[in-house]
């Protein structure tokens, strides 16, 4: 993760490049700073993507010759800070898709290294700049995550005060300051749309001022959430909340012009977005912000509808207008997002829809099974549409699954079911993917014998740590006890997997067992997660907020969500209207792991679920926790099934 001066759902991060520079370009061990960049794709494969406009400040003539070693650093949601042994010291701050540098300098030869040509990975493509006074501008081309697709990002960059200029090579640059100068400041805008653009974006501002309203901006979006309680795990909640709003990125112009991934120039009121990770964090930050930014999440649902007009694939195109990553399943993300109550023209991208469903790839294990899934959405959007001979034809193809379930993930007896990656599986391991039937647990629960025989698999699953939260495969398994009669053991596997000590064996480097992890999974810390994991887009981050405040997706594509006892004794998401959804512990505990009773209201709640709609009309859940669980359950369970 990367503690780059950002702004919420903002194209533009001013952060460090440290060598060495590992997964986002930071590595906070490094003591040694190369410089510092302008965006980055937070957590994702392929070490992320972005790093582009590479900016170090120097002292002497040469500016490879000054070394940057950091001695002090901090930071804060929209701002950043580091100071050198060399007495250099680097402030940032960001609002909007427009920030500022500020540069402390001690008297003497001193100057800013500009590389245009610079991105993470050798993923530079191209650009065009031209130098007119103070300022640089242009574009930039590079390749996206893991180099599949292009993205094109334009800039304006000003130097406040008065520089000499020298062109090194093609791509690079040296402004050199005034020797008596002790200061230096940049302004810099990012647009999808033009050089124009970016540069009507600048702030010519105060650090201090783009940091207040940095800062407001941020207190307003991580506000939606309030918790009570321990002041540490409530430091750790926001830590994360703050993750899951990284992206996508707001690619509008305020005028409302932006380009789509076909690079053609559109103009709309509602907002769009662009740098998408679906198949990442679809099951719980999407969801999470279905939730909690519900104006924004409008126009994050418009805009991956608007992917199947300019041509959608499964990876990024060759004119993104930021960097992105993959949109697998979007075509559940938009159904889940329909029965939110959300607007989506499905009619008008029904035919794309179709294509993509009809091309989906079954060669592999956990293809077979994915792929099942979107053809099971598309069935339930033809239905929606009043189509039911289509809906019956996706709806039978999705039923396949049961062929594929039988061939590669009924017998648990042979030899590779635990090897990441055996039979073309995709980070993940025959255990981990059997369970992907998320659109019909039920009939999951026949395939695998009935539910007495479900519930042995399911637990010798975790009893053999054979569970991996390094990855997504398989996030939903903890709450997978839920569809039977002993829903006290999803209760107990979210809390010990969000707050207490696990151990885990399965990584992303795929190994498996080369010395197991013992430990928390979610630490308030530099080394925050488990070894390889990835925060994914928020992916992580979310499913910790939605376990710490009692309530996680049950199946994306129903606006359902399973309980847990939360990890606070209150949790309050402000919604709009100046409605409130409260949910309360009654006994709360750390050691209180498990729901004894629920009250929705004041009322007798005898669900083991909540709906999107529940949520939204406010109101005060109350769950009663206890140390002992409750094994026998009455509750209603909700469970998901394709009859």
């Amino acid at each position: 993760m990367s503690p780059a001066a950002s702004y919420p759902f903002s194209m533009l991060s001013i952060g460090p490049q440290t060598y060495p520079k590992t997964h986002t370009g930071y590595e906070y061990l490094a003591k040694k700073f190369e410089g510092f960049t302008h965006n980055r794709f937070e957590g994702v494969g392929c070490q992320g993507s972005g790093g582009n406009i590479f900016i170090k400040p120097f002292l002497g003539k040469e500016p490879m010759q000054s070394t940057l070693i950091k001695s002090t650093e901090n930071a804060s949601p929209g701002y950043y800070r580091v100071g050198f042994e060399n007495k250099i010291d680097a402030s940032f701050a960001v609002a909007g898709n427009a920030g500022k540098h500020v540069y402390h300098y001690p008297k003497g030869e001193k100057g800013i290294y500009l590389d245009l040509g610079y991105a993470f990975n050798g993923a530079f493509v191209t650009e065009e700049h031209v130098v007119d006074g103070n300022a640089v501008s242009g574009w930039i081309e590079s390749k996206t995550t893991c180099g599949v697709g292009k993205y094109r990002i334009y800039y304006y960059l000003e130097i406040t005060s008065k520089v000499n200029w020298e062109k090194l090579s093609e791509h690079k640059l040296v402004a050199r300051l005034d020797v008596a100068a002790t200061s230096a400041e940049i302004n810099v805008a990012l647009s999808s749309v033009s050089v124009e653009s970016a540069k009507s974006a600048i702030l010519d501002q105060t650090l201090e001022a783009i940091k207040n309203k940095s800062t407001a901006e941020w207190n307003k979006n991580l506000a939606k959430i309030e918790v009570s309680g321990d002041l540490e795990n409530a430091k750790l909640f926001y830590s994360l909340l703050y993750r899951t709003m990284q992206s996508p990125y707001v690619i509008s112009d305020q005028d409302g012009r932006y380009r789509n991934t076909k690079a053609e120039l559109r103009k709309d009121k509602e907002i769009r977005y662009n740098g998408w990770a679906i198949w990442d964090n679809y099951r719980t930050q999407l969801p999470l912000l279905s939730i909690i930014t519900p104006d924004r999440y409008a126009g994050m649902v418009t805009s991956i509808a608007d992917l199947y007009d300019s041509g959608k694939k499964d990876y990024a195109g060759q004119t993104e207008p930021s960097n992105t990553v993959r949109s697998e399943h979007a075509i559940v993300v938009l159904l889940d997002a329909y029965r939110k109550g959300y607007l989506v023209d499905f009619a008008g991208i029904a035919d794309s829809l179709e294509k993509e469903v009809k091309g989906l790839d079954y060669k592999s294990p956990d293809k077979a099974l994915e792929s099942s899934y979107d053809n099971w959405a598309l069935a339930e959007i033809f239905t929606i549409l009043k189509q039911p001979q289509k809906a019956a034809i996706y709806k039978n193809k999705a039923l396949e699954y049961r062929t594929y379930w039988n061939k590669d993930f009924k017998d648990m007896s042979k030899r590779d079911v635990d090897q990441m990656q055996a039979r073309g599986l995709y980070q993940g391991t025959i255990w981990q993917y059997r369970w992907f039937v998320p659109y019909d647990f039920k009939g999951l629960m026949s395939l695998d014998g009935g539910e007495e025989a479900y519930i042995a698999k399911l637990d010798e699953f975790f009893a053999r740590d054979l569970y991996n939260h390094a990855n997504e495969p398989d996030l939903q398994v903890p709450l997978m006890y839920n569809v039977t009669r002993q829903g006290y053991k999803s209760q107990y596997w979210m809390h010990r997997l969000a707050a207490d000590t696990v151990i885990q064996n399965y990584f992303n480097d795929n190994s498996r067992g080369i010395g197991s992890y013992i430990g928390k999974i979610y630490k308030n810390q530099p080394e925050a997660y488990l070894r390889t994991m990835d925060d994914d887009a928020g992916a992580m981050s979310a499913w910790y907020i939605f376990t710490a405040s009692g309530f996680s997706p049950a199946c994306v594509g129903w606006p359902v969500y399973y309980l847990n006892v939360p990890l606070f004794p209150s949790v309050t998401f402000h919604l709009p209207k100046a409605k409130t959804f409260r949910v309360e512990v009654a006994n709360f505990s750390p050691n209180n792991k498990y729901i004894r009773q629920v009250f929705l209201n004041g009322k007798p709640f005898n669900r083991n679920y909540i709906t999107q709609e529940d949520i939204k009309q406010g109101g005060v859940l109350k769950i009663v926790s206890s140390a002992d669980p409750v094994k026998v359950s009455s509750t209603e369970n909700w469970i998901s099934s394709m009859e």
